[in-house]
Formats: structure tokens, C-alpha cells, sequence
């Protein structure tokens, strides 16, 4: 009887302890690995040399109290679902918002970018999918902005809000 009880308590707690820590990684918080080279320098700037050219990914802290009003700024780096498939998410930095005025590289075109909607930027723009290849994303794909690095324990720290431009040889 005693482990009968013993085990009911335990089941209830994490089950309690579930439903809490899924509500806080869906609307407050939650970390995400970032994978890949597209915002390289700032996050998996470290090749394993052990390894030969394997990354060593950042797990990063993503904020979501910037979703309630859509509230962002030009440097901000946010993931975003994919605007071609919805299941893939992407880490970005924000370049333009509503209203400002964004030109395209290797075009003479410039675009307002619309109500509703951001420029999105690899920081590797060598290595990126981004607005310049599918346009402006709605604001409403935006999953949450990244705020610090909180993995590995040598590059714990804020993310730079700056926007790099770098000027590249073509």
C-alpha cells in the first residue's frame, strides 16, 4: 500500500512538473541549438579541431515576451519558421522592419518592406538561405528572439545586436 501511494505522489509530480516546464518553453522561454555556418561569427564561430571541420554548436537562451506586441528592433536575432516549410526553423538577424527601405545585392531594385513583415539576415551571407533568397518574412513565423549564449561554457554570454556589414569581394 505504502509504494502504491508512493508511487501515485511521484507520477502526479512530474506530471506537474511537465505541464510547467512545457508552459514555460512555449510562452516565456526556451533554448535551441544553432546549427550550421549562416551566423557565423556569432554563434559556431569554433571548429573541433579534434574532430577535423565538425562544429561545436551554441545552444542559445530564445526569449518569447517580444511576441506579445511583436515587438523588435533592426539587429535582433530571431528564430522564425521557414515561409516554404512551416517544420523548419531558422536563426536570423533582423536588418529591415516594417516601412524601411531594403536594395538587394547584385540588384538595382530597392523594396519597402510591408506591414506585417521583416528582413531577415544571415551574418554569413555566403552561407545563409534568407530574405534574399525568399523576401520579406510575416512577423507571425517569428518564434522568439535569442538573447544570450548559454552554451558552450566559454562563449556564455549576450548576442551582439549589431549589424554586420562587411563589405565581400565578388
Amino acid at each position: 500500500m505504502g509504494s502504491r501511494n508512493f508511487l501515485w505522489s511521484s507520477a502526479k509530480k512530474f506530471f506537474t512538473l511537465g505541464i510547467i516546464g512545457i508552459t514555460v518553453s512555449d510562452r516565456y522561454f526556451s533554448i535551441v541549438p544553432v546549427r550550421g555556418l549562416s551566423m557565423t561569427p556569432t554563434f559556431n564561430p569554433q571548429i573541433d579541431s579534434s574532430q577535423g571541420s565538425s562544429l561545436t554548436d551554441d545552444r542559445v537562451l530564445v526569449e518569447k515576451f517580444c511576441l506579445e506586441k511583436y515587438k523588435f528592433s533592426c539587429g535582433d536575432v530571431v528564430v522564425f519558421c521557414s515561409p516554404s516549410n512551416h517544420e523548419e526553423k531558422h536563426i536570423k538577424r533582423i536588418t529591415a522592419l516594417p516601412g524601411d527601405w531594403i536594395s538587394t545585392p547584385h540588384s538595382y531594385d530597392a523594396i519597402v518592406i510591408p506591414e506585417g513583415h521583416c528582413w531577415v539576415e544571415g551574418d554569413n551571407p555566403v552561407s545563409s538561405l534568407d530574405s534574399r533568397s525568399f523576401g520579406p518574412i510575416p512577423l507571425g513565423l517569428v518564434r522568439g528572439r535569442v538573447t544570450h549564449v548559454v552554451w558552450p561554457p566559454q562563449r556564455i554570454g549576450r548576442v551582439d545586436t549589431r549589424i554586420r556589414r562587411e563589405i565581400l569581394p565578388f
